[in-house]
């Protein structure tokens, strides 16, 4: 999964699909296992259970990680809803299988 030049910018839900977040990293698996944790338990994906990886690109810098990272912030709900249903219909937890 982590290839270490590469950067991606990762949608997080909740199992209901009530609240979205959106994020960047450099170490996909490292963070998504960290939002699952709730390491920071005041942090608004731990206050919100957003434990659940639905949608993530890699981006080959840092520098097009942010401006994507943005972008996808900016967007309107329907809109990255739209995108998510595009690879993830069913909003399946896309790192379920990652730490067994």
């Amino acid at each position: 999964m982590r290839n270490p030049k590469s950067y991606y910018v990762y949608i997080m839900a909740n199992t209901r699909f009530t609240t979205l977040y959106v994020g960047i990293t450099n170490d996909l698996t490292r963070r998504v296992f960290e939002h699952q944790q709730r390491t920071d338990p005041r942090s608004f994906t731990a206050r919100y259970n957003l434990t659940q990886l639905v949608h993530f690109e890699e981006c080959g810098d840092v520098n097009a990680a942010i401006t994507r990272e943005k972008q996808l912030k900016s967007w309107s709900r329907a809109r990255k809803e739209a995108l998510i249903n595009s690879t993830n219909p069913a909003h399946e937890n896309l790192a379920a299988d990652w730490y067994t």
